[in-house]
């Protein structure tokens, strides 16, 4: 118990304990969420970015699947009817599935067995441990979107699950973030191109980088696909963990939908 305490403590102060870290991050979102947007918060934890699009006027929709951060996220926003929690997990089918939790290190919790393994083996993953595990109700983004509406942006932050969560999605989204992390860069090039094909009828998407939750993109320019994989490299030799960014380059082509009641 006490290992758990200190584990969801640390989270609640690395994310809501730094005001500064807040401002930035509601000064960041405003390049994609505004008033009366639906937003997709997938890996919600303990709320940040919840926090943060509220305060930008946007109804979110809050996927967490583990049972100590969904304490937290009804404490602080269980009140609020212009946020939707939602327990369980995005995947690219509708079932159930294990969520191997990480008791000290709850930001790594993943129900990605190789995911796992692989960042396991990278020294700066040593002290990690998913010492239990609990089985989580997974839904499709699709199935998402048919009940809240077409998100003006989605974030995933699933810990290795990414792959999966946009095998689940056919709809082009207008802006998304998926989660990067050095160890798993063969992982995040299958994403990447699962994001091209969503975003090739539709005119494509454009690309940028931000690193380790800087709230700041690393390229002075959208990029197209190529010349993401190109600016990753140049960070992969960190070892650092940031989130890749893309937004259509034609948004016009896809219009979201308000948010649906549910």
């Amino acid at each position: 118990m006490l290992g758990r305490a200190w584990g969801l403590g640390r989270s609640l102060v690395m994310y809501h304990g730094q005001p500064g870290r807040h401002r930035r991050m509601v000064r960041f979102y405003r390049e994609f969420l505004g008033p009366g947007d639906v937003g997709f918060d997938l890996g919600a934890h303990v709320g940040s970015r919840v926090r943060a699009w509220r305060r930008l006027g946007v109804r979110v929709i809050a996927v967490e699947p583990q049972p100590d951060c969904l304490r937290v996220l009804r404490l602080f926003f269980g009140r609020d009817p212009d946020v939707v929690i939602v327990p369980g997990a995005a995947g690219a089918r509708a079932g159930r599935a294990r969520l191997d939790i990480s008791t000290a290190t709850p930001t790594v919790s993943s129900m990605a067995s190789e995911w796992i393994t692989s960042v396991a083996a990278d020294r700066r993953f040593a002290r990690v441990r998913w010492d239990r595990s609990v089985e989580v109700a997974v839904s499709t983004l699709d199935d998402l979107i048919d009940v809240h509406g077409l998100p003006a942006f989605c974030k995933i932050d699933v810990e290795g699950f990414e792959v999966d969560v946009l095998r689940g999605l056919t709809h082009p989204l207008r802006a998304l973030s998926f989660e990067y992390l050095p160890p798993a860069h063969d992982a995040a090039l299958t994403a990447l191109g699962l994001v091209e094909r969503l975003g090739a009828p539709v005119g494509g998407y454009l690309y940028n980088y931000s690193p380790i939750e800087t709230m700041r993109l690393a390229s002075d320019r959208w990029l197209d696909a190529g010349d993401l994989v190109e600016l990753l490299d140049r960070f992969r030799p960190s070892g650092r963990s940031g989130d890749v960014y893309a937004r259509l380059a034609r948004p016009d082509r896809v219009a979201t939908s308000g948010a649906k009641s549910g």
